[in-house]
């Protein structure tokens, strides 16, 4: 029953990855295993193989794949972009997630593109340490975007508090790179006259309610400039953002699609994927099977959009949609593998690119 979405598949793939034939059926009979299943778990996929192999060869086959494939996140950015037609500027967010496997620590920095509709992982780093990503891993990170598409192609770059730091904001302001980021109150920033202050100080005798206030502050030690903008949240807490667009207003409007990151994740793991039900260790092993994560996430909203078209999500009495984007198209992707397996296959070679995406 899942022939057309394995032939449809391993045929699409094919000019892209440089697989063999036994590599390319692997990869996809775990993707459909992974959606259908909703699972990463080796044990749940190797019983979706075709033929009368035993389950114990199939899954020393997926063990195997894991062990030899390794994917180009270049290769499989430049085919997410190509098939959610998202060439057009737009947001990123970069953020991080991590889980134990045991003692071993799994840590990864993702860069995603979050819009109205799509929220997908375009490149990521995977460390085996606890803690905060260093400037050197996010500059890395961001030289590797920068070095596929143009800093153009970024409407805003979307992160949270985690990710201040002078000698980042001096790289993203240098390579033409518009950001929105969260900071701390207690940061402290320098105005005109030279004098360091603190945000909070600065804040302390605005008023409170739904006003945004702005300003501008200079990075310490440098001449360049960055625009503030905050306003008060609940709690009595300040939403402070800092940013190079020159309208910080629209800046601090648009840091609220940073949360679809958060979105993102769950997709991946207890909503979506179960990402952290793997067993993998191995660095390598965990960039490879995010590589197909985000293949799955990109058929699934392939699916979608197949289902809605240009329509929106009905919303329910308080105010929020009935379901994501994402559900919509897990749901019936699910559901097109086994009773609909033509209508499976046709949403992902639809919009998949014959020949290999170039920059």
């Amino acid at each position: 029953m899942t022939e057309p979405s394995r032939t449809a598949l391993m045929g699409s793939l094919a000019p892209h990855l440089g697989l063999s034939k036994s590599r390319l059926e692997t990869l996809a009979v775990f993707l459909i295993a992974l959606v259908h299943g909703r699972t990463v778990n080796l044990s749940h996929a190797a019983s979706q193989f075709p033929g009368a192999a035993l389950w114990t060869s199939n899954y020393r086959r997926l063990q195997r794949f894991f062990q030899h494939v390794r994917l180009d996140q270049a290769v499989i950015a430049r085919l997410v972009v190509a098939m959610l037609d998202l060439s057009r500027p737009k947001c990123l967010a970069l953020d991080r997630t991590n889980w134990k496997i045991g003692r071993k620590d799994i840590n990864i920095l993702v860069l995603a593109i979050v819009t109205r509709r799509f929220r997908v992982p375009l490149l990521w780093s995977v460390f085996d340490h606890q803690g905060s990503s260093s400037c050197a891993d996010r500059i890395t990170l961001m030289r590797r975007y920068l070095a596929l598409f143009e800093p153009s192609s970024i409407e805003l770059l979307l992160a949270d508090r985690e990710f201040i730091c002078a000698e980042w904001h001096k790289f993203l302001i240098e390579n033409d790179i518009s950001f929105a980021i969260r900071a701390r109150e207690d940061l402290h920033f320098a105005l005109a006259d030279g004098k360091l202050w603190s945000l909070s100080t600065l804040l302390r005798n605005k008023r409170a309610g739904r006003a945004v206030h702005t300003f501008d502050v200079f990075l310490p030690e440098t001449d360049l400039i960055l625009h503030v903008a905050a306003k008060r949240i609940k709690n009595d807490e300040w939403l402070i953002v800092l940013t190079n667009n020159a309208d910080a207003k629209h800046a601090l409007r648009t840091y609220r699609r940073r949360w679809a990151v958060e979105c993102l994740f769950a997709d991946a793991k207890t909503r979506g994927f179960n990402l952290e039900d793997t067993h993998l260790t191995s660095l390598a092993k965990i960039e490879t099977l995010l590589a197909l994560v985000a293949l799955a996430m990109t058929w699934t909203y392939r699916s979608a959009t197949q289902i809605m078209g240009m329509k929106a999500i009905p919303r329910k009495t308080h105010g929020r949609r009935q379901k994501s984007w994402f559900r919509i198209g897990l749901d019936a992707l699910r559901h097109a593998i086994f009773q609909r397996p033509d209508w499976a296959a046709n949403a992902w070679t639809s919009n998949c690119p014959r020949r290999q995406v170039k920059p």
